[in-house]
This record gives C-alpha cells, sequence and structure tokens, in this order.
C-alpha cells in the first residue's frame, strides 16, 4: 500500500470514528445550551493535547463528559457561564494534581480513596439526578419543566420514535452500525419533527456556511470552582476505566506506558483548554473503544485523523445551526435511556465487584449518597452551595473514610480484586 493511500485509509477510519462519537458528543452541549461547534473544536484539540501528553501511544478519543451535565446547568443559573467555565478549567486541574500523586504514589491511593462502594452510588446519582430533565424534555418542555416548547402529543410522538430507534439500533444493529445509536435516533426524531413542522429553518438559512465557533472566555469565582471540583472524581475514575479497557483490547499495558499519569495528564489538560475557550470538558469515550474492538484498528494515528476532521467540522456555520435546530423531544426521547445507562453503569460497580449492602457502613454510604445527591438537599449558603453530583461525591469519600471497618473493608477489596 502506497503512503498516500494509506494516509487516506487512516483519515476514513478517523471519521469513522468520530462519526460514533458524535451523537453524544454534541448531545452535551445542546442540553447545557454550550455551542456544539466549539464542542467540537474542544474535541479535536483536546484529543491531540491527550496525544502529546501520552506519546501518541493509546487510541482514545476525547469528547464532552455528561457527569458534568447537571452541573453546568445549575452552576449557569448560579454564577453565569464565564464563571461555570471557570470552574471547570479548575476541574481540569484537579485531573493534573491527581497526575501528579499518581506519578509520585502510584495508583493504589485512588483505589483506596475511591473503592466501588463509594464509585457505584455516585455514577447512579449522576445517571438519576439527570432523569427529570430528560422526561421533561420528552414531554417537549424545557429541562426544568417550566416551559412547554411542543405540544405534549406532538412531543410524545416525536420522542418515542426516537428513543424506540435508538434502543433497535443499539440491541438489533451489526457491525459499526451497532455504535451509532444515537446518530440513528437523532436522524428519525430530526426526520418526524420536520414532518410535524416544529423545526425552525430559519436561523439554519441566516448561518453562513462558514463561521468561527462562538468561543467564550472564563472568569474565575471561588464560589463557581469548589462547587465544580468535586464533580471530576466520577469522571476520574470513568478515565481510569476506560485506559484499563483500552489496555486489554489492544494487549498492551497503558496504565504502565506511558503511564495513568500521563493519561489523567492529557485528559487534565484537555478539560482545562476546553473550558478556557468555552468548550465542554473532556473524557475518554466508551464508544470509540467499542469501535477500536469492533474494527480492531489500534492506530493512535486514526485517532489524530478523528481529531483533525472535528476541528475542521467546528467551523461549518450552517452544521452547527442545524444541530442547534434539533426540538426537545428528539434529545429527551434519546436521553431517557442515556441516563438510565449512566445509572445503570453505577449499579453495574456494586454488583461485579460484590459490594455487600448487608453491611451497615456499605448501605450507609450507599443509601446517603443516593438520597443527597438525588433529592436536592443543598449543604451552604447562596455564596457557596453543595449539591447533586458534587455532594455526592464528597459524601461518599468522608462516610467511607470515617465510618468504622474502613481497614477492613479495603482489605476484603484488594482480596476480591485479586481474585
Amino acid at each position: 500500500m502506497s503512503h498516500t493511500s494509506s494516509v487516506g485509509h487512516r483519515a476514513l477510519a478517523g471519521s469513522q470514528m468520530l462519526l460514533v462519537a458524535f451523537g453524544a458528543l454534541v448531545l452535551m452541549p445542546l442540553v447545557t445550551g454550550l455551542d456544539p461547534n466549539v464542542a467540537l473544536f474542544t474535541a479535536g484539540i483536546g484529543t491531540l493535547i491527550f496525544q502529546l501528553c501520552t506519546g501518541r501511544m493509546v487510541p482514545v478519543f476525547l469528547a464532552s463528559s455528561f457527569a458534568f451535565i447537571s452541573p453546568i446547568l445549575y452552576s449557569n443559573t448560579q454564577f453565569g457561564l464565564s464563571a461555570t467555565l471557570g470552574g471547570l478549567v479548575a476541574a481540569g486541574v484537579l485531573y493534573m494534581l491527581l497526575a501528579g500523586l499518581v506519578r509520585l504514589r502510584g495508583t493504589d491511593f485512588i483505589h483506596r480513596l475511591l473503592p466501588p462502594v463509594v464509585i457505584g452510588p455516585v455514577i447512579m446519582v449522576i445517571g438519576l439526578g439527570l432523569a427529570p430533565l430528560a422526561a421533561n424534555m420528552a414531554m417537549g418542555k424545557t429541562g426544568d419543566g417550566a416551559t412547554e416548547l411542543v405540544g405534549y402529543g406532538t412531543a410524545l410522538i416525536i420522542s418515542g420514535a426516537s428513543l424506540l430507534t435508538t434502543i433497535v439500533v443499539a440491541i438489533l444493529g451489526r457491525g459499526i452500525f451497532r455504535l451509532l445509536p444515537i446518530l440513528f435516533g437523532v436522524a428519525v426524531g430530526y426526520g418526524l419533527s420536520f414532518a410535524f413542522g416544529i423545526v425552525d429553518t430559519t436561523k439554519i438559512a441566516a448561518a453562513p456556511w462558514l463561521a468561527m465557533p462562538n468561543f467564550v472566555t472564563p472568569t474565575f469565582e471561588w464560589a463557581a470552582i469548589l462547587f465544580m471540583i468535586p464533580v471530576a472524581i466520577a469522571p476520574v475514575v470513568e478515565h481510569i476505566g476506560d485506559v484499563v479497557v483500552i489496555s486489554s483490547v489492544t494487549g498492551k499495558n497503558f496504565v504502565q506506558k506511558p503511564g495513568l499519569h500521563r493519561t489523567l495528564l492529557g485528559d487534565g489538560l484537555a478539560t482545562s483548554a476546553a473550558a478556557m475557550v468555552g468548550g465542554p470538558p473532556n473524557t475518554t469515550y466508551s464508544e470509540v473503544t467499542g469501535a477500536v474492538v469492533l474494527t480492531k484498528n489500534f492506530d493512535p494515528r486514526v485517532m489524530t485523523w478523528a481529531a483533525i476532521s472535528a476541528i475542521l467540522l467546528a467551523f461549518v456555520g450552517k452544521f452547527g445551526a442545524a444541530l442547534q435546530a434539533i426540538p426537545v423531544p428528539v434529545m429527551g426521547g434519546i436521553l431517557c435511556l442515556l441516563f438510565g445507562t449512566i445509572a445503570t453503569v453505577g449499579l453495574n460497580t456494586l454488583v461485579h465487584r460484590q459490594v455487600d449492602l448487608m453491611i451497615p457502613r456499605n448501605l450507609v454510604i450507599v443509601s446517603v449518597t443516593l438520597v443527597f445527591g438525588i433529592g436536592g438537599l443543598v449543604l451552604g449558603g447562596e455564596s457557596l452551595a453543595f449539591q447533586g453530583i458534587a455532594l455526592a461525591a464528597i459524601t461518599a469519600i468522608v462516610l467511607n473514610l470515617v465510618l468504622p471497618g474502613y481497614k477492613a473493608a479495603q482489605s476484603q477489596e484488594q482480596l476480591r480484586s485479586e481474585l
């Protein structure tokens, strides 16, 4: 094969990887009110930063993290967009600090600080806490349910079709199509929306073909920073899991080389860089890992081309306008599945690692974390308040450290991991 044809093959494979990640990539900014073109740009830049940190050894693609949806929505209402972005920059810095600790002390301290009994309920809070948002959007309302944007009957038809399509493709799809359920769900829902005449095409028509993404610069306020930093805990654990999975898939130990400290550093720099221009936080993508497994394409250069494709697409103005015109029921239907899937991942963490909920300390940690995280409890005042995922993360970590039986639980967890 000639050099030109091999480059062309990698570029085509990279476009395919972007296609796999595309649905979830753009849903996050659309739900939170961020610019999807900026999200595309920062996903590309973030992936290139990650590759620079890891010596382009790991075949992963970085893009929007769902764990930050609820915190971004809350922070936007409390502190404003620019301060929220400042908090996200700080969350990226936490990744970097953890990378430094991993470099100095290894990965054991992370497993001690964040065992399955802590991580499981926190991930469940991410999914279940967002359930009302998905349900409201599926019914044609804004995320908070305050305003009806699409008629109830029409909304249910569209959201139901989007959800059903996503489920059918995810379960019955074959090959690369099985990795594109969100894309198919959006396509069917968007098509129905056009048929019902609820798509506003005026902004699409007015948008230029080529345009700069709507970059936004952050400001730094302590209240927003302290609120956002704990939220980064769950994506850090998700990142570690993704690195372990991609290592097993490729037959290379990326935890050792280039090292978990380098992959965490790449995620942290990518997240902070994204927030510096108004983009959502970056994380590794399980959909792309699935595509790597399916295609057996372990060449990290493919992800370079996926990143370049995302950056180029970010400057197509009409494309971004078309994404922003997607009616809420389309996204609502798909999010009913996605948010439920996130909660199930948390549940599976408890089941897979055999966390015994008949042990009182485990039962207390999981129970209190779920109620604090989902129930709407707020700790603090107007200047600084913790709730949702941030409160759940802090609660689970503190309870795990202070409740009696901590050392025994750690020894049992270590024994199970060895088995």
